[in-house]
């Protein structure tokens, strides 16, 4: 084997040039430039010379998205900045709603700009490039952590391998939707058929199963596309003032946006744009379930923020769901983790909005009764926002002679214990609490799951076999389950049970809002969690509030107070809390802060620049324990800017604005003067 010449390293060099262009042309801008003869031509060149000179070959080249036949893992991946899902509208109301929430959080009468953006149906990742070139790729999961799909994801032509042009930023992630055209699906469908081999439902199975195949050689005859929406780390000095003007600069690295994307000056325009999109829906080359709606400038959202599992500044409209015609075969009843007996209708099967539904939510009695729905009825189905399948309508003319009615069961169909319903609420409950089996399961899980009390090896099917072994019957016995115990288990060797009990010891001393929010208290998610542990700071203060003090914590209305109330008004609740600390479990008390006493109350702060004796979130946190709000942009109402090293914009905008500045030592001696440096 020859050691490559200096033209032979120039013409691969210009090979992948080349080719790197005309994927961007063909992929992103659907321009193509050459014949896909002369392209395939110029490919196998490439091919052949790296194969005679291995020592050319690279990660980013174009021939690597013909994939590795060797399996690939899926390792865990944490998101440096959440994915978070977005909550939806279903009607130009429900639109209306977010937009005066929107301009209420702001305290502004005027129309608010957003972008919109098709709901491409499809599986959101994150690409994550260091020094412009590709080193990361991993699916959404549960918000948090994803699995790493980077193998993959270097297959699909139109996503970039390296970053085009220059001056790009050392860290870049980029988010958008992995999606598979319809005729791409539908030749693919028809390819598995002619093997004899399964199929794909609907477009967006065949992508989300493509990308999670062992052998990237597959993925990569699969015809997925990428579409990017937003940049989600970035070094700030960089960052433009507005979410559209990003897309623009992600569109100039070379990523591909959704051609239907605009801006609507709003809520009247929001919805002409739902309305023109939905026009043109059928005729996509790609499906979509929806159009979003995000806050333009980049500093409103900053202000506007985050609830525990969604932005405030952003939201989905959904199109109308495909709906279709069954029977209801029959009424069960099902109990859930609170304790909520919901009607489930089981329907004669039926393909609606791309799969097989066979059951259907009831709700409640309330619904029933509005539905007037009958078991033997032949109904409407509706998948609501494509996802969840709901009976909307009963066709009173079709029913039979022998309908029933349906009727709420006296007691549990779990535990046989009381049905009751309390007054005011639409919800009836067991009353068995967490002596139900079915509420005991569930109640485990959630105590058990990673934002709450975080024992790792406790899953679920380890669970259902401690529950149904009489081994755990309430959370606390979680606490006296030893290691000779769990190795008598099947599937659990001395290691595995040596783990599990070292992992439930760890989580004997939870933070306040931790363990607070494992409770599983209705309504009471991390975002209240958090906040009640910060205004109360002890859970004695908390189980001994009235409604009127609860309802003083933000985000706690008069139903989540309620709940709360109620909770610890139970005594087999108290019985479950003194078992706990019984077991040893003893969770930590939080100082209560009166914000409004900090010396930086009601001041807005911004970092920008690289500080050399703290990180970013380091400073920002130091701003906040002062009582600081630390925004990402500049306006008249900053009251400081502190600028670190190769400061940029923002620091520029400040002197414009005569806002004041300090350096780091400033900073710091700032700090020290509040008695909060290091």
């Amino acid at each position: 084997m020859t050691k490559a010449s200096a033209d032979t390293r120039q013409r691969v060099a210009k090979l992948r040039a080349d080719l790197e262009d005309h994927n961007y042309y063909y992929y992103v801008l659907d321009e193509p430039h050459i014949p896909d003869a002369e392209y395939d031509r110029l490919f196998r060149e490439l091919q052949d010379l790296e194969a005679e000179h291995p020592e050319l070959a690279t990660e980013d080249s174009p021939t690597r998205r013909v994939g590795s036949r060797a399996d690939t893992s899926f390792a865990e991946v944490t998101h440096r900045v959440p994915m978070l899902s977005l909550d939806n509208a279903f009607s130009a109301e429900e639109l209306e709603d977010f937009d005066r929430r929107v301009r209420d959080r702001l305290a502004t009468d005027e129309l608010v700009e957003y972008v919109c953006e098709p709901k491409l149906d499809g599986l959101a990742v994150s690409l994550h490039y260091e020094q412009g070139r590709l080193v990361r790729a991993a699916t959404r999961g549960d918000g948090y952590t994803g699995e790493d799909i980077t193998a993959n994801i270097r297959t699909i032509p139109s996503i970039p391998l390296k970053l085009r042009g220059s001056g790009f930023p050392d860290l870049v992630e980029v988010r958008g939707e992995v999606y598979m055209p319809r005729s791409g699906f539908e030749k693919l469908n028809q390819r598995l058929a002619e093997k004899g081999e399964k199929t794909f439902v609907n477009p967006r199975n065949a992508a989300a199963g493509s990308l999670r195949q062992k052998k990237s050689t597959v993925t990569a005859r699969r015809p997925l596309e990428f579409c990017a929406y937003s940049l989600a780390v970035i070094d700030e000095t960089v960052l433009p003032e507005t979410h559209w003007e990003s897309l623009q600069l992600v569109r100039q690295w070379g990523f591909r946006l959704n051609p239907e994307m605009r801006t609507a000056e709003g809520v009247e325009a929001c919805q002409e744009a739902y309305e023109a999109l939905m026009a043109k829906r059928d005729n996509l080359p790609y499906e979509i379930d929806g159009i979003v709606f995000k806050v333009n400038r980049l500093d409103l959202q900053q202000r506007l923020g985050f609830v525990s599992r969604a932005p405030r500044w952003a939201i989905a409209q959904k199109f109308p769901a495909q709906e279709e015609l069954t029977v209801i075969e029959d009424v069960e009843f099902q109990v859930g983790r609170t304790g909520a007996v919901t009607p489930v209708a089981r329907l004669k099967p039926v393909f609606v909005g791309g799969v097989t539904v066979s059951n259907a939510t009831l709700h409640n009695m309330d619904e029933i009764r509005r539905l007037d729905a009958h078991i033997g009825d032949t109904v409407f189905i509706r998948r609501a926002g494509d996802v969840i399948p709901k009976v909307v309508k009963v066709v009173a003319d079709k029913r039979p002679a022998n309908a029933r009615e349906v009727v709420m069961p006296e007691h549990c169909p779990v535990c046989d214990s009381d049905i009751v319903q309390i007054e005011g609420e639409v919800v009836a409950r067991c009353s068995g609490g967490l002596y139900c089996p079915a509420q005991r399961k569930e109640a485990i899980r959630h105590y058990a799951s990673r934002k709450a009390m975080d024992i790792e090896g406790l899953g679920d099917k380890l669970i259902d076999v401690l529950v149904e072994e009489g081994m755990v019957n309430t959370v606390a016995d979680i606490y006296r389950l030893s290691r000779f115990q769990l190795s008598t288990l099947e599937r659990m060797g001395e290691k595995s049970a040596a783990n599990l009990v070292a992992a439930i010891d760890r989580s004997r001393n939870p933070v306040l809002w931790r363990f607070l929010y494992a409770l599983g208290i209705r309504e009471v998610g991390e975002a209240t969690a958090k906040a009640l542990a910060s205004s109360f700071g002890t859970l004695e203060a908390i189980s001994e509030a009235t409604e009127e003090q609860l309802q003083e914590v933000p985000d706690v209305g008069p139903i989540v107070a309620g709940h709360i109330r109620s909770f610890f008004e139970q005594p087999h609740n108290q019985e479950t809390l003194q078992a706990l600390k019984d077991a040893g479990v003893t969770w930590q008390e939080e100082t209560v802060i009166v914000k409004e006493a900090l010396p930086l109350a009601g001041e807005t702060w911004v970092l920008t620049g690289t500080l050399s004796t703290m990180t970013r979130d380091h400073a920002k946190a130091k701003l906040e324990a002062l009582g600081a709000k630390v925004a990402g942009s500049v306006s008249k109402k900053t009251a400081c800017v502190v600028a670190g090293e190769a400061a940029g914009s923002k620091l520029e905008k400040a002197e414009k604005l005569g806002v004041p500045v300090l350096d780091e030592d400033g900073f710091q001696s700032m700090l020290e003067e509040r008695g909060v440096a290091d």
